[in-house]
């Protein structure tokens, strides 16, 4: 009989913390269970130019995202009607494509040209493409509150906040696909592939090092804390991870928090940096935080269904490949609850033939799936809530439509 067990060697271990409005708390205590309140939806009202105020609201879960569709219906953007994958990265950054022009062209060299090594690192990352969807939505954020402070142009704070997050992403990649045993990304072959596992943890460190000297002569302290954070977020989620792996006991509130931690904080610490370097009152800047917390669990999730309803050719990776390590995403926690047979086969940390692809089955024909797409649509549905407190413009469209794009990922 072919048996095939998976097992984790854990070197290193990091007692990182952290707070937050969403209730971090160590990854020693993951076995308590976190409380995660959503007490009531939140809607930002402009009253005047500059100013919010906030007020409980009973609007039922999508019906601001079908008033988006509306809006945008009446500025000719029609979103109701776009056909299935019909709104793509490129035509929502297309407000900010100069922007994004100039980040490309600017990447490559505030990384650095002292070694070599490091240089050819960056430039295989940096030249594997990607959306920039972190830098863009700096960019449409600085944009859209920057019409409320009354500023005519970006500063040079915008620029360097969105050339730092995408090199705190990009150094998160780096670090990723060695703990992941990744040997491609984007089509490329990743860094520790090419120079070895020793240089892409250097390549990665360099630049989470690089991005963090960029940070601090923005000699902006608010924005300088709200950052830094985001690099102890993410030593969290890694470690979070790693202790909860064939975890059964793994529930909702567990995998949110890992979720903020690993994907949505970078995406809320942006948004909210470039906001304040708009001078916008701090009601808006937390709005625009909220706001990239939720498009960030809302896209987590996404990916997470997809993992199980993709190919391995349309991911390029193969598929599953989150369970397949004992990593336990929202669908297979919403399929644990009525699967009891599930729970023996993860327990067993797949070392019998074919219970991977048995396990993957319970999940998809489940309502594992069904159940993600609805928290998916919940988290997007706050997002939208998170924006009425900006004023109508092209730049506040995108940042609604990078919301339904992530939901037609799953349509």
């Amino acid at each position: 009989m072919s048996v095939t067990c998976h097992s984790l060697d854990l070197t290193a271990a990091c007692g990182c913390s952290s707070s937050s409005s969403i209730g971090r708390r160590s990854y020693y205590a993951k076995k308590t269970t976190t409380v995660f309140k959503e007490a009531r939806n939140l809607v930002c009202l402009r009253r005047e130019i500059g100013r919010c105020r906030v007020v409980s609201t009973k609007t039922p879960p999508q019906t601001l995202l079908n008033a988006v569709a509306e809006s945008a219906s009446s500025s000719n953007l029609d979103l109701k009607n776009e056909s299935k994958g019909s709104i793509s990265p490129a035509s929502l950054f297309e407000v900010v494509a100069d922007d994004l022009n100039t980040l490309n062209k600017n990447l490559q060299s505030i990384v650095g040209a002292e070694n070599p090594v490091l240089m050819s690192a960056a430039e295989q990352i940096f030249g594997a493409g990607g959306k920039r969807m972190r830098p863009a939505l700096v960019f449409l954020v600085s944009r859209a509150t920057a019409e409320i402070a009354g500023l005519k142009v970006l500063t040079s704070e915008h620029r360097r906040l969105a050339e730092i997050i995408e090199m705190i992403h990009t150094a998160s990649l780096i670090h990723d696909d060695v703990l992941d045993e990744s040997d491609m990304r984007r089509g490329k072959e990743t860094v520790h592939q090419l120079y070895g596992t020793r240089v892409a943890v250097l390549a990665g460190d360099f630049m989470f090092a690089q991005s963090s000297w960029y940070l601090a002569n923005l000699e902006n302290i608010e924005v300088i804390k709200l950052i830094s954070q985001v690099i102890k977020d993410f030593a969290s989620g890694e470690i979070k991870q790693a202790s909860s792996l064939f975890d059964c006991d793994v529930d909702l509130e567990e995998y949110l928090q890992k979720s903020y931690y690993k994907t949505a904080s970078l995406i809320a610490s942006s948004t909210k940096g470039a906001a304040i370097f708009s001078g916008v009152d701090s009601k808006i800047s937390q709005q625009m935080y909220e706001y990239g917390k939720n498009l960030g669990l809302s896209f987590q999730v996404v990916d997470d269904i997809l993992d199980f309803t993709q190919s391995a050719e349309q991911l390029g990776k193969p598929a599953a490949s989150d369970l397949a390590k004992g990593n336990l995403t929202a669908p297979v926690i919403f399929a644990l609850e009525n699967e009891p047979k599930l729970r023996e086969i993860i327990e067993s940390e797949f070392c019998e033939t074919n219970s991977l692809d048995e396990a993957i089955k319970l999940v998809k024909y489940g309502d594992g799936i069904k159940r993600a797409q609805q928290l998916a649509k919940e988290k997007a549905d706050l997002a939208i809530q998170n924006l009425q407190c900006l004023p109508s413009s092209a730049y506040r469209l995108a940042l609604e439509k990078m919301v339904m794009y992530n939901l037609e990922r799953i349509n």
